[in-house]
Formats: structure tokens, sequence, C-alpha cells
């Protein structure tokens, strides 16, 4: 009996194997230059080898480097960064171990995902942090889809995700610290030109006026009475040297000796203190 071949249902008998599949056009079969790759030792031969499969593949490499687009980084440094992963796929690769496209793409693809957490972020983060804030991002954008869902709460996050509530908002902050903005960035559109630099505050000098009033004080209290007096007389009251020597019946030139001679053993105490503190890593250390 003959049977009309067209009368088989497409898609039945003459379904392809899964082995059988159309690999993408960007996948060459490079098998055996693989095998040769294996067998050659360092050398201009092997070097050429590993530079033609480099060439075949690389087309593969920037097609992955291209899912990554629209993510803050130019699509030429993202094609360099595959194509390192590529080289490391090549070198590492071992020819009995299977097909080199299964190895290849998650190779590329993690070294393009290294890039974004260890380069991308203007300030060195812990990797635990950049962890968070790649849940939190995920989830906010999985429950923002929900049919006139509002703005998920840390709560929601939470409860999405399986974090803390401390958790997802060390995320959030993340979120908002993958890029540094420049002091002299503009605040506002006004015509003086108002930057970030003008909002933070200045050194107030009154802090130093306590730091000195502090370690002086240990050096007073030693003074002898008369010398504290003078003292006292001469930066407290204002009273010029001739009136002080007037009301303690000594000459001027003697005041002179005292104020200078109480001034610095009240300093090198100050000093020999702060330099005490400093050696036995107390507060003034820094």
């Amino acid at each position: 009996m003959l049977i009309d071949m067209s009368t088989i249902r497409p898609g039945t008998h003459d379904r392809p194997s899964a082995a059988n599949r159309r690999r993408h056009d960007d996948a060459p079969d490079t098998a055996a230059l693989f095998t040769r790759l294996a067998t050659l030792d360092d050398g201009p031969e092997r070097d050429a080898v590993r530079d033609e499969l480099v060439t075949a593949w690389l087309p593969m490499a920037h097609r992955i480097a291209g899912r990554f687009r629209d993510r803050g980084e130019s699509i030429e440094d993202l094609r360099q960064v595959a194509a390192l992963g590529l080289v490391k796929a090549i070198d590492r690769f071992e020819p009995d171990r299977g097909a080199f496209e299964s190895y290849a793409v998650p190779t590329i693809t993690g070294e393009v995902k290294r890039h974004f957490r260890d380069r991308m972020w203007a300030l060195r983060v812990p990797r635990r942090v950049q962890e968070l804030r790649n849940k939190v991002r995920v989830a906010r954008r999985e429950l923002a889809q929900s049919p006139g869902a509002a703005e998920p709460s840390p709560a929601d996050i939470a409860a999405h995700t399986g974090l803390t509530e401390d958790e997802v908002g060390t995320g959030m902050e993340a979120l908002e610290s993958f890029s540094t903005l420049s002091l002299d960035a503009e605040l506002s559109a006004r015509e003086d030109g108002y930057s970030l630099a003008d909002s933070l505050g200045a050194p107030d000098a009154s802090y130093d006026v306590v730091v000195d009033r502090e370690s002086a004080k240990e050096g007073l209290r030693r003074l002898p009475e008369r010398e504290r007096a003078i003292l006292y007389m001469r930066f407290f009251e204002d009273m010029t040297q001739s009136r002080i020597a007037d009301q303690l019946g000594i000459s001027q030139m003697h005041v002179s000796r005292l104020i200078s001679r109480s001034c610095a053993r009240v300093r090198n105490e100050a000093l020999g203190e702060q330099a005490r503190r400093r050696g036995a890593g107390g507060p003034s250390a820094a």
C-alpha cells in the first residue's frame, strides 16, 4: 500500500530531535579547532589557533553583551568585557566535556555581570549590599506590575523577598548610591549657580577654642596661685602688664616674665598630654 506523504501532519513525524535543533547563527562548528588547540603547547602555532577561535566566536560574545545595553555602560565597553570572558572560556574549555557554547555562554555572561557588580559603582560597595540592592530592585519591579498597584512599601518588599525591613532599607539606600554627584553640580536652575558644595558647612573655629581650653585646664590648675591670678587679670580682665604690676606691687618686667613662663609651662604640659594620649590610642589620636 502506498502512503501519501503529503497527508502526514507537519510537526509530528518530521519534528527534529533536540540534538538536531538549529543553533544560533553565531555558534560556529569549531570542534576540530578545539581538539587541535588541546594538543598544542604554548607558542606561535597555539596562539594562531586560539586567535582563530576568538574570531569565530566573537559575534556570540557581542550578542551576549547586547543583552546588557541601556544599563549605564557603553556597548563598546560591554563588548570588550564580553570578549575578555570569551578568551577565558576558550582557555579553560575542555573539548571532551561537551559543546563549547554551553560552557561559553554562562562564562561570558558571568564576566559581564561581574563588571557591573565590581566596576560600575562609583564607590566600593560590599557584595552583600549589592545583592540586597538587586533583590529590592527586582521586587519593586515585580510588585509594581500588578494592575493598579501602588508604590510598594518596605514592608511589602520584605514580605515579597523574605528579607527584613532593615535589609530592605539598606537595599533601597544602595539603589540611590550607584553613582556619585559632583560637588560642582548645580542644585537649581537659578542664575546664581548654587551648587552642592555651597550647601556644605565650613569648619567652626569655636571648636578649636574649646579644645585648647580643655587642654590647658590641667596645666592652669597646677600653676602657683599668684601666676594663675596674673593670667586671669591679663587674659580675662584684659588688664595691662603695668596695671597688674601696680596691683601686685612688682615691676612690669617681672609681670612680663611670669606671663611668658606660665604660658610656656601650660603649653608644654598640654602638648605633652596630647602626645601621651596619641601614644595610648586615646581620643586625641585621630
